[in-house]
This record gives C-alpha cells, structure tokens and sequence, in this order.
C-alpha cells in the first residue's frame, strides 16, 4: 500500500478532516486523481516496469511512423499532425497520435540481420544467434532485475508470442528456466475479430486449475511428495540447471495456490473497458498487460500478430498488398496502445512503465511488384514511451526516399542500452552465461540516446 497523499507537514488528516474538507470544497474524485496517480509513481517503493509491444513480421515504417509524403516511395497513406507540433505520422494512428508528448520516436535504427528468426533473436536479445552463449531474452534480463524472487504472479509474462522462428529469442537463456517467461495464449490467432469469450479463454493460464477429481489434501500431499524428490536430487546436484528447475516449479506452485492469478480473469473489466482496447488479441492482451503491471509484474510483452481479413502469414510481413494489411494492422494497434497509455496514466503507472514498441526491423521504402514491401534493417523505426523517457521528440532522420540513415543511427545495442537507463539498471552489470564467461545486460559498445533520457 502506498501511503496517502492526503497529508500536510507535520500532520497526517484524520478522515474526519478529509471528508469535512472534500465537503467543504465541493472536490470531487476526479480532482483527486491526478495527486493519486502522482504519489503512487513517485513512491519510492514502487518500481520500474516494461511493456514490450512486439510488431510480429516487421512493421513499415514508411506507412507508420516516418511517412514520405510526394516521394514515389512514400504510398498510398497521409500523414496527420499529433499532439506535438512538427511531428506527423500515420493517418491510421489517429489515437497514438495524441499521446506524441510521452513518446520518442526513433527513426534512425539500423541493423544488420534480415531474416525472420535471425533478427527476432537480435531485437530481443542483443546478439545475433551464433557460438556457444546462450543469451537471455530481454524480458528475462530485466525481470531478474526488477522482480521479485518471492512474488506470486511471474516477474515475466508473454502474451500471445510466435516463437516458432525464433524459440530462443523468448528463452531466459543462461540465466535459467526461473527467469523464463509464462506464457498465455501462445501461437493462437484469431485473423478475424472474436467474441470476448474466446478471446478469454485464448488468454487464460493453461495447467492451473486443480483437475475435478483431486481433492485439495489429495493435491497438497502431491506437492508434498513432489517437493521432498526435489529437495533429494537437488542435495546431490548442486548445478544451475537443476537449481533453476526447482525454483520454477516453486514459482508455479506459488501461484496455483495465489489469489493474485485472478489478474488473468478479464471478465472482471467492464464490457466498455473491454471494447475501448478492442476486441482482438492484441487489444485484450494489452488490458492484461495492464493489469499485471498494477499487481506489479515487471515485464510483460504482447506481440501483435495480425488483424482482422488478414492474409498476411506473420502480421506485418507486408510481402503483398502491403497498404491493406498495414491498415489494418495500424487500426489494431491505435486502439489497444492508446488505451493502455490512458490507463496507464489515468491510475499513475505511466511515469514508472517503459513502453518499448518494436519489431525484428522495417520495411523497404521500395514498393515492389506485388504491391508490398520486403525485409530492410538499414533504415527503419521504433518508439519509446512512458516511464524514464522525455517524450515530445523524434530521434534520427532518414532519407527523403527512406534508403538509408542521415542523422542519429541508432543499433540493437544502443536501444537496448536506453531501456535499461530509462528503467534505472545499471547496463554494466554482469551475470555468468553457461560457458562460465561474464556478459553485462548491454553490450558495453553501446551508446544509449542520452537525449531522451530523463
């Protein structure tokens, strides 16, 4: 519990005041709202999160946010002003663009790695996927940061991820299975819109549920005698891997007896509040999302795989009728990203969450044959928003014909490097990867965008 904001120097008001006064006063709830929201992120017991929103396929950036208007390049979509004069972006983001003032957009990133799982594994880790080293993904590195070893809900949740091309851009790597994320709703699309049942069911935890049968003194002495073979092989084997196993399944324990797994129940939010997200994956993964940072989870990520009359295999792998599917797509994403800012910020937690939207790398400014845009990691754009950042700002510049970076380029490290600055870590701090050799949570070559840092 954060403690009240209701207070003066030296005295704490008694309810008695506080009613008498709010009477008084003629104050109402919401004039109170923006002193909650304040208190509760700046108190120093509440920590930093993130929230992943990952673009599954590779988002253009041309047809998003760093449009070429009267460039042959450019396509079909107009650029539309946002809540910060001189920055425009899409016109099928009418809603993310009143949130500009809490956002910095990058428009200068600029990799190496050009296929699928390859540059998955690069975005999420910071490392391309070769040697020996077995790299943590990024919710892994820094939920071991932030979280809690003893909470109830995982300090990593991935909503909706398709790791089929890049399984170990999802795993927690050297770091062990206790810092892998739990998944929910993992490889299941809907490529049209869904009822809310479904869209439940798809976003339940799997497994948690004591079976009808058992009883619970018949579950508790199963856990009894599971734990007691446990403690017995551990005794003997000391190693990581099988201390990391134990922990996980203490982790899974711990939250099957847990009221806190009732953050997954989403039928608990009004059908308003529901519809205001959307009624997609993505929109209903970012309400969850949402509500597992207010029961401070520390990171959590949502991928957005596709949308609705879709006949894009990976979402925004816009190989064909790119300005279709890109609209689309663009629609899904302005609804459920801008509720989730507002709620965010409405309940206090946007200046203490750290919005990362990415995805593997761009598209070519190029227009092929087909209509559509291919794979292109030399020029393209993400965004970071909320907590630790200075919004308000575009970072780097591009061509007029989007081919390549002029100003700012910005790598996987740099970014990587930002995130773990605007979320107050220590980049240079170390674990020991399962070839007993130290690695930092950033490679120490990058240079994060001091800029926007707060």
């Amino acid at each position: 519990m954060f403690p009240s904001p209701l207070t003066r120097v030296g005295h704490r008001l008694s309810r008695r005041e506080c009613l008498s006064g709010l009477g008084a006063l003629a104050i109402g709830l919401r004039a109170w709202m923006p002193l909650l929201a304040e208190q509760a992120a700046d108190h120093p017991q509440r920590k930093r999160s993130c929230i992943l929103l990952w673009m599954n396929g590779g988002p253009s950036q041309i047809d998003t946010f760093d449009l070429k208007p009267g460039h042959a390049n450019g396509g079909e979509f107009k650029e539309i002003d946002t809540a910060v004069p001189g920055i425009r972006i899409s016109e099928h983001l009418p809603k993310v663009a009143a949130w500009t003032k809490r956002m910095a957009i990058i428009r200068s990133m600029n990799t190496k790695e050009g296929d699928h799982g390859r540059a998955t594994h690069l975005m999420h880790t910071g490392y391309a996927p070769q040697g020996p080293i077995q790299y943590p993904t990024l919710g892994s590195l820094l939920s071991k940061e932030l979280g809690r070893s003893d909470a109830e809900l995982p300090n990593f949740v991935s909503i909706q991820p398709m790791r089929f091309l890049s399984p170990a851009a999802w795993g927690p790597g050297f770091l062990g299975s206790q810092y892998a994320p739990m998944l929910v709703g993992s490889n299941i699309s809907f490529n049209s819109d869904a009822s809310l049942k479904q869209l439940d069911r798809a976003l339940q935890v799997e497994n948690l549920q004591t079976p009808s049968h058992i009883s619970a003194g018949q579950r508790e002495r199963r856990l009894e005698l599971l734990q007691k073979v446990e403690r017995g092989f551990q005794s003997d084997r000391p190693e990581i891997p099988v201390v990391s196993h134990s922990a996980a399944y203490e982790q899974a324990i711990r939250l099957m007896k847990s009221d806190a797994v009732e953050s997954f129940g989403l039928e608990k939010e009004s059908e308003a509040d529901r519809a205001r997200y959307g009624k997609t994956m993505f929109g209903q993964g970012c309400l969850l999302a949402r509500r597992l940072i207010e029961q401070g989870v520390p990171f959590v990520d949502v991928s957005l795989n596709n949308a609705a009359d879709q006949d894009q295999f990976l979402g925004w792998d816009s190989h064909q009728r790119n300005f279709a599917a890109v609209k689309s797509l663009s629609e899904v994403l302005d609804t459920g990203w801008s509720a989730l800012m507002e709620d965010l910020d409405s309940r206090g937690l946007l200046d203490s969450t750290l919005i990362v939207w990415m995805g593997e790398f761009g598209r070519t400014p190029v227009i092929n044959s087909n209509g559509g845009r291919d794979h292109f990691p030399l020029a393209w754009s993400a965004v970071l928003a909320g907590g630790g950042i200075r919004g308000g700002q575009v970072i780097g510049r591009t061509a007029d014909d989007g081919m390549e970076v002029q100003d700012r380029p910005v790598s996987e490290i740099d970014l990587h490097g930002t995130i773990c600055h605007a979320l107050g870590l220590d980049s240079m701090t170390e674990n020991i990867s399962n070839v007993g050799r130290p690695i930092r949570l950033v490679d120490p070559k990058a240079a994060p965008i001091k800029e926007i840092l707060i």
